[in-house]
């Protein structure tokens, strides 16, 4: 990308930033269409912000963790278990929204959202893209793909991602991509919902508006795309799962109860 190309003005150059200050954080918003106060609920003796925030306090390469979230009660149990806390708007419309509005203030290069629905975010993908913001500073967007399961490719809530040949996102879909018409061509990449942000990139991606493409498959990161910004998808991911129903809510609680007897929660 030529300097005139990069709508944010990043800088381009490949080599490392040492003074990169990485926080991450985690939206934890009280309402939820088909679980409200999900981030308080239960599964195998923890509430689910605590299982997320345990995960990613093992990350390397994160200098603050902080959770993000509208409702006081959330605030006190983060607290409780001796989490950091930082109460924001219930006007933010999404974890993207509510993370910018409060990295306004931060003093910090860089920032990671991680999903506040997903107990079982890997600590060394944290780690692998904390490390990517700081290697390469002209990534505005960095994020996560995994392989896809045969399931995935007819399911609309594992959402898929195509790449470039050099690791950037061409486009993101609910829908079966690539199509696989003749055998031998594009492997299926299930794109897991991790975000690092250059804080610039962050903040001019908060203040578009909604975009078409983004209205059409209900995907944040296609406003990025449609504004020229591009998106660098970090592949060999552990996969996650979120938590949308109670029926999800079961099957994390059962994987949860697996780690926990593992030691690999702790």
């Amino acid at each position: 990308m030529h300097p005139e190309e990069n709508p944010i003005g990043l800088a381009q150059s490949p080599g490392s930033a040492p003074e990169t200050r990485v926080v991450a954080a985690i939206p934890a918003r009280w309402g939820s269409t088909r679980l409200p106060g999900k981030a308080l609920l239960e599964l195998a003796g923890r509430p689910m912000v605590e299982h997320v925030w345990r995960r990613a306090r093992r990350a390397r390469g994160i200098d603050r963790l902080v959770v993000l979230t509208d409702h006081e009660r959330i605030a006190e149990v983060v607290t409780g278990f001796g989490g950091e806390v930082e109460m924001t708007p219930a006007e933010c419309a999404s974890g993207t929204d509510r993370i910018a509005w409060a990295a306004r203030s931060w003093d910090c290069s860089a920032v990671i959202n991680i999903q506040g629905d997903e107990p079982l975010v890997d600590p060394e993908d944290i780690g692998r893209l904390a490390a990517h913001l700081r290697a390469r500073p002209g990534d505005a967007i960095a994020t996560l793909a995994t392989e896809a399961d045969p399931g995935d490719r007819e399911t609309p809530s594992a959402v898929k991602v195509v790449l470039d040949r050099e690791g950037y996102a061409l486009y993101f879909s609910r829908a079966a991509i690539p199509y696989p018409r003749n055998e031998g061509g594009a492997r299926a990449l299930r794109h897991l919902g991790i975000y690092g942000y250059q804080r610039p990139a962050l903040l001019a991606l908060a203040a578009f508006e909604p975009t078409p493409l983004e209205r059409a498959e209900s995907l944040e990161q296609l406003r990025a795309l449609e504004n020229g910004m591009r998106i660098r998808v970090l592949t060999g991911a552990s996969p996650s799962w979120g938590v949308d129903t109670v029926e999800d809510a079961e099957a994390m609680a059962a994987r949860l109860a697996a780690a926990e007897s593992t030691g690999e929660t702790r």
